[in-house]
């Protein structure tokens, strides 16, 4: 008989930016499958059934501290912060916080093997590939310090489509390194998802490819939808699936490449 492999059941899970959006389904859908949920946020956590421990991912000294107080085993780590272009310390956010938080929580030991790591990037982060030689300049740098200066001095890559492409060049990058210690990495890049922060820029986020989406008799995601992808990738289900970045936009972005539905995108 086949065992359920989409089971949380006696393992310990991080969500990262898990007080809104597609972070707090997540958690909300990680707790459903058996998990030992921590949620990490600056904003207030609203869900009873979580620990919550304070995070500002601008500030390495609050990423440092979160870590230390979470301690570990951390069998399943999903990071799923995110703000949008104008917001001040982007970069920062979407990208360096996460980042360091990550590598401090492997370098600590606290990541066992078979454990299990997602990235929220988005269906903005298209092309990553095509941008590799800048991003492997970003990526080379060494720590917290060194990616804001590294911003600093390439403003063009301080924004949210900038961001998203490094958490994809990221996740490609760290594959092999955190393969070799028995941890998988992966991401997620959500089309137009009905959060709160799409809300905020819903003229532009959420009336994407709406035209696409009516053929098919489609809204925007919901986050708990794009959270059952995150789910999967973190779950022994996913075994096989290391080092990739999922588009879930309903096919909106393959549709465009190949010509098969053109009109608009918008």
């Amino acid at each position: 008989m086949a065992t359920n492999q989409l089971t949380f059941e006696g393992k310990r899970a991080v969500v990262v930016g898990g007080a809104s959006g597609i972070g707090a389904a997540t958690a909300e859908v990680l707790g459903q499958l058996g998990a030992d949920v921590v949620v990490m946020d600056r904003a207030p956590v609203t869900n009873p059934d979580v620990k919550s421990i304070q995070l500002d991912l601008t500030d390495q000294a609050s990423i440092d501290h979160a870590v230390d107080e979470c301690g570990g085993p951390i069998d399943v780590l999903a990071s799923c912060a995110g703000v949008a272009d104008g917001t001040a310390g982007l970069p920062t956010i979407n990208f360096i916080g996460q980042r360091h938080l990550i590598e401090r929580a492997v370098d600590a030991g606290y990541l066992p093997r078979g454990s299990a790591i997602a990235m929220v990037s988005s269906a903005g982060g298209r092309g990553w590939e095509l941008a590799l030689p800048v991003l492997h300049e970003y990526l080379d740098t060494p720590t917290f310090e060194a990616g804001e200066a590294w911003i600093a001095e390439h403003p063009d890559m301080a924004g949210y489509a900038q961001s998203k492409q490094a958490v994809c060049a990221y996740v490609a990058r760290q594959a092999f390194s955190f393969g070799t210690m028995g941890i998988r990495i992966n991401a997620v890049m959500p089309g137009p998802t009905d959060t709160p922060l799409a809300q905020a820029n819903a003229d532009i986020w959420l009336k994407y490819a709406g035209d696409y989406r009516a053929e098919l008799g489609l809204g925007p995601s919901t986050a708990e939808e794009q959270a059952w992808i995150l789910a999967f990738l973190l779950s022994p289900a996913a075994a096989r699936v290391i080092g990739e970045s999922i588009v879930s936009d309903a096919g909106a972005g393959t549709a465009r490449l190949m010509g098969t539905y053109s009109p608009g995108f918008g």
